[in-house]
């Protein structure tokens, strides 16, 4: 199953029953699936429908939905407005008789604005129905271009996240591989940091001369930490490869992942682990932030 980005747009235009209309789909990074639709006057029964067809497709995002739509030209019925009529006929009369000149003909008459009005004719109840039957119908086809974008710009995320992956992958066993974790090593760090405390022994008795050599130790350890965040790695990969609606999974494996990488940093007294540590939370950042993308 693909990957799916959050981001696009897409159109699809239609038309029936004396009407065309448009749907313009936009979609972007969401908590959860939110959609939003504007329809215009006569057409508002069919947002349900709507919101039934977007679920069916998009899983995750913001999903804005805007149908605009026109009666055909052909569909428009002309009226006269009496009303006005009456009143530019009075006016009319009036400044004849004050400045003695003609009436205006019929033609320059009905071009006063209001005298005439355009107007399309009601649907009745079948025909409304079936124009909402159409409308949402050709929706599909915005929707189909929409995932489609969606899935590209996927796929180039999952690209990334690959790298990304490696990247960490890398430094992990750079980390197992680091001077500073070997036994030798350690034991040294810990016999310099105990010679330390000896030269104050008389101020410390043997129990806690103990605990801090233990406390020590423990610092000096990664171990966990390192399998921890090859575990992590491991998973995150699975999760690209199987693709689908897997970004809120990928974004807590990257929040578990930062927190194994500070403590990495944290236990870290070595120069080359920490810089390795460093390298890999930039890393894990730009994981995280593609990740922001996915359905």
């Amino acid at each position: 199953m693909a990957l799916r980005s959050m981001t696009g747009f897409a159109r699809a235009d239609g038309s029936g029953e004396g009407t065309r209309w448009t749907w313009e789909v936009r979609s972007v990074n969401g908590r959860g699936l939110d959609i939003r639709i504007r329809t215009p006057p006569g057409l508002e029964h069919v947002e349900q429908a709507v919101r039934d067809r977007v679920a069916e497709r998009i899983a995750r995002g913001n999903v804005q939905l805007t149908l605009s739509a026109k009666r055909e030209a052909g569909e428009e019925k002309l009226s006269v407005n009496e009303e006005i009529l009456d009143q530019v006929a009075d006016a009319i009369d009036a400044i004849g008789q004050r400045f003695k000149v003609s009436a205006g003909s019929a033609e320059a008459i009905l071009a006063i604005r209001g005298v005439v009005d355009a107007s399309s004719p009601e649907l009745d109840e079948p025909a409304r129905r079936a124009l909402g039957e159409r409308v949402v119908a050709s929706l599909d086809e915005a929707l189909v271009e929409l995932v489609d974008v969606r899935a590209r710009e996927g796929a180039a995320i999952g690209q990334l996240l690959g790298a990304r992956l490696d990247e960490i992958e890398h430094l992990v066993a750079a980390a197992e591989d680091t001077p500073g974790r070997t036994a030798e090593a350690i034991r040294a760090r810990l016999s310099e940091q105990l010679a330390v405390l000896l030269e104050n022994q008389n101020a410390l008795d043997p129990a806690r001369l103990h605990q801090e050599a233990v406390l020590l130790a423990t610092r000096a350890d990664i171990r966990e930490e390192l399998d921890r965040l090859a575990a992590h790695v491991a998973a995150a990969g699975e999760l690209v490869s199987a693709g689908g609606p897997i970004g809120r999974r990928l974004d807590f494996l990257a929040q578990e992942l930062n927190r194994e990488v500070n403590t990495l940093c944290a236990k870290s007294n070595d120069l080359a682990l920490t810089k390795i540590g460093l390298d890999m939370k930039s890393s894990i950042d730009q994981f995280r932030e593609q990740v922001q993308n996915l359905e």
